[in-house]
């Protein structure tokens, strides 16, 4: 039941560009057939009250002429007559009886006018009837005008005139009013499909898009604009595409550096460990000379910090990353910082022949976490010591308006330009070349670096030159905001 169900809805699917197509012809068509059907009825208006007014307008002249030739009226009725008969209009003359009068002859003898409109004419008012069908034996438009002296009703003048001509104008004009409709409708259904099939076009390649995108192809583009909401969604499309290629780029790096950690790791690990081991069964089966023990103990030794060194900067990064890390800030003197972390750092920086100098102006103070600070300013010294040699290290710090400015310049080998940014990143290594390294071998010193100073709502600059060094730049506000 549910496979015929879903077979039925396929039938009856109907493709959007057929959707678009029939909504604008079935939009486009009723439109037409509503100003087809108001124009025609205002043409056909139009033609009934321009042939009453005409008939309104024949009636006041010969009303006219009469009141200034009393003493020949049938001359002038005569000359009208001749002139309206020729314009297919007839004009009957009847008295307060409704009696024809003039012409003395014809199919009338008598007007005969209902209640109301004998009314109106006893009012001294014009009666207008557009379309009469009735008392004349055809259809026709009437006129009746009264004509009143000194007050009184004395007759009055009945203009008629056969509508057929105007029904025959009226029905030309609304076959050509047809005519007009068919072809704007004909040019309509072609714009509107041509219109239909572009957008259908443009919705089509974004659907392809999107299915490059789910197989894994992230290097696709649509075309976009800014004219109308399918532009606006490929450009939304575009940004999406191109955020989707950076993450996966991103994973892709994160994955090789996890690769290139995790063999780091295990080199790293199986070499102290190795040592220790053998160091320990050494000094057990006495393989070891006397004379070389206290030797071989400080060599363990070394290797187990270096182990220890290896947990303690991961669980560092995991507690900076979820926000398990507390700061107790506090106003502290910078250059007696500076100070400490010089007498901290002296003995690897002498190791490799650099010069290590500190200097602060005396009044400069910062606010941060002491031991936070602390492991900012050795993780980045202990990365100029490592890649400096027979050079100078600067431990600047002063302090600008509201905050305080800490510097750690040097004048070794420097980054390359295209590697500052990566160096935040975590298992980040610039020299991927050097198999071991005294610290920061795995890549995790910056990265927490930068997580310690955002925790502190502090900003990290990095600005390097290759071969001639690089300089770090920490700035901190002077109070919690």
């Amino acid at each position: 039941m549910k496979n015929r169900i879903i077979m039925l809805l396929q039938k009856l699917r109907v493709n959007y560009i057929y959707q678009m197509l029939g909504s604008h012809i079935s939009v486009l068509l009723v439109a037409f057939i509503v100003l087809s059907l108001l124009f025609a009825n205002y043409v056909e208006r139009l033609v009934y009250q321009n042939k009453t007014d005409e008939l309104i307008t024949y009636g006041r002249s010969i009303l006219d002429k009469f009141e200034k030739n009393p003493q020949g009226p049938v001359a002038t009725l005569e000359q009208f007559y001749t002139v309206l008969n020729a314009r297919n209009i007839n004009f009957s003359i009847f008295d307060e009886n409704q009696n024809i009068v003039y012409p003395f002859t014809g199919r009338l003898s008598k007007f005969v006018p209902t209640r109301d409109e004998w009314k109106q004419i006893s009012e001294g008012k014009t009666v207008v009837i557009k379309r009469e069908n009735q008392r004349f034996g055809q259809e026709v438009s009437m006129v009746v005008l009264p004509y009143i002296r000194n007050g009184n009703l004395l007759g009055g003048i009945l203009l008629i005139s056969p509508i057929s001509g105007s029904a025959e104008m009226i029905s030309e004009i609304n076959h050509y009013l047809l005519y007009t409709v068919l072809i704007a409708l004909a040019v309509s259904f072609l714009f509107s499909w041509l219109l239909s099939r572009i957008h259908v076009s443009r919705i089509k390649r974004i659907r392809e898009a999107t299915s490059m995108i789910s197989s894994g192809k992230y290097d696709v583009h649509v075309p976009s604009s800014a004219l109308d909401e399918i532009g606006d969604l490929g450009n939304d499309f575009n940004k999406m595409a191109e955020r989707l290629k950076a993450s996966y780029e991103e994973i892709e790096v994160l994955e090789n550096r996890r690769r290139q950690f995790m063999a780091d790791v295990s080199h790293e690990l199986r070499t102290p460990l190795a040592t220790i081991r053998g160091m320990i069964e050494g000094l057990q089966d006495g393989i070891i000379p006397e004379e070389d023990r206290e030797k071989g103990i400080k060599l363990a030794s070394k290797e187990t910090k270096r182990l220890i060194r290896l947990v303690n900067e991961n669980l560092d990064y995991e507690k900076i990353r979820s926000n398990q890390i507390k700061l107790n800030k506090e106003h502290i003197q910078l250059s007696e910082m500076l100070e400490i972390i010089k007498e901290q750092l002296l003995f690897q920086a002498e190791e490799k022949n650099n010069v290590l100098l500190a200097e602060a102006d005396s009044d400069a103070m910062v606010y941060a976490d002491y031991d936070r600070l602390t492991q900012i300013l050795i993780n980045i010294a202990k990365n100029s010591i490592q890649f400096t040699e027979n050079g100078t290290i600067w431990l600047r710090g002063k302090s600008e308006m509201k905050q305080t400015v800490i510097e750690i310049e040097d004048t070794g080998k420097g980054i390359d330009p295209k590697e500052i940014e990566s160096i935040w990143r975590r298992f980040y290594k610039a020299d991927l070349s050097r198999s071991s390294t005294p610290y920061g071998e795995f890549g995790l010193g910056l990265s927490i670096v930068k997580q310690l100073v955002h925790l502190l709502d502090g900003e990290i600059n990095v600005t390097s030159e290759k071969g001639k060094g690089t300089k770090f730049v920490i700035c901190l506000p002077l109070q919690s905001e």
